[in-house]
């Protein structure tokens, strides 16, 4: 099992949504994030004063899949949250030792 984490913009949501269901994937977490990598923030002015924001708003995508549709998952959020520009985000991988369904104590892939 793998648990994928990507950061996206806002408004690629639902287009990560649809992508990701049409192909089986189900069940996600999402929280709202602020950060900063290459993009490096924006000026803005508020009553005649310019400030800088350094950290934009993001959405972070939680998924634990099985291994073998971990391609499929990245593929699907990779086209479906691609702009072409700077900001699009990233994708982070990494392994999941043990997946527990409080519910009913399932364990492993059955509990995904």
């Amino acid at each position: 099992m793998q648990k994928i984490e990507a950061i996206i913009r806002h408004y690629k949501l639902e287009d990560v949504k649809a992508a990701l269901t049409e192909k089986n994937i189900v069940g996600m977490t999402v929280c709202e994030v602020r950060g900063f990598g290459r993009q490096r923030g924006h000026k803005e002015q508020y009553r005649g004063a310019e400030y800088t924001v350094d950290f934009l708003p993001k959405l972070k995508l939680e998924i634990v899949v099985d291994d073998s549709v971990v391609q499929d998952a990245i593929g699907a959020i990779t086209e479906a949250a691609k702009t072409g520009r700077v900001g699009d985000g990233k994708i982070f991988v990494s392994p999941v030792a043990e997946v527990i369904r409080i519910r009913t104590g399932e364990s492993g892939a059955e509990a995904i």
